[in-house]
């Protein structure tokens, strides 16, 4: 997927929030500890540094989201960076509940908050800091 087309489904799927230009996909991909999972309609964008992975953006186009393609690539991302990680890493607004379930059903817990952390029209959201264990030991 060119960046193009990510930063097209990124504002697809993130109406509400300020979605990621063309620039900053470019200049995430350039990066070597940068990794892209994409299926058709949506992707995962993340990185692994040492034994850690961070899910830096999960995005489905809304026409086609609720039909299971984050929830494959939730665990294609995972299973990708178990190669190299033993926990993973991600960052997600409070207010999205449909997100933090999905994230919970692969084993992420809060591990910490960021008040006011997201902008919203009508105030802020805090950011929900979560972890799981990638593999088994």
């Amino acid at each position: 997927m060119t960046p193009e087309i990510l930063s097209t489904i990124h504002r697809s799927a993130f109406v509400t929030d300020r979605p990621w230009s063309t620039a900053e996909f470019k200049s995430l991909l350039i990066s070597p500890h940068t990794h892209l999972t994409a299926k058709q309609h949506g992707f995962a964008l993340w990185r692994c540094i040492a034994d850690e992975a961070e899910l830096l953006t999960i995005a489905v186009n809304r026409k086609h989201q609720h039909k299971g393609i984050g929830r494959n690539l939730m665990s294609a991302w995972m299973t990708a960076a178990s190669n190299s990680a033993k926990m993973a890493f991600l960052e997600v607004a409070a207010d999205n509940r449909a997100a933090t379930a999905l994230y919970r059903e692969f084993g992420f817990v809060t591990v910490g908050r960021r008040e006011k952390y997201y902008a919203r029209q009508n105030g802020h959201s805090d950011a929900l800091l979560m972890q799981a264990a990638l593999g088994s030991d």
